[in-house]
């Protein structure tokens, strides 16, 4: 109905899939930080797909192998899913990933 009624952008910046599991909403900045699998995306409030950036951050490649091993699935739980956007000071985000079962965050600087 939204699409019909041209009531809403659908964000077309990623042939991945959209599996979204956290979002962070910094509306003084007019941007939508979004987590994914292997992936995070900021965007534009204005127009979803204008200016879209992305960050790719896989899961390391050895810790996807010791996941498969671990008999899991390399498609659905052998990634780095993005879990955590915290807004850290003015200038960075602090973002945490599950590293294919061995987590990792680090700090990622906005601009």
């Amino acid at each position: 109905d939204l699409l019909l009624s041209n009531s809403c952008i659908p964000f077309l910046g990623s042939t991945e899939g959209l599996d979204f599991r956290t979002l962070l909403l910094d509306e003084e900045r007019g941007r939508l930080l979004a987590g994914t699998k292997d992936h995070i995306f900021q965007l534009n409030l204005v127009d979803v797909n204008k200016n879209v950036k992305k960050i790719y951050w896989p899961a390391a490649k050895e810790k996807v192998e010791l996941c498969k091993l671990a008999g899991k699935d390399a498609q659905t739980e052998c990634a780095n899913f993005i879990r955590v956007l915290q807004p850290y000071n003015r200038t960075h985000v602090y973002v945490c990933g599950t590293g294919a079962f061995h987590p990792l965050c680090g700090y990622i600087e906005l601009g």
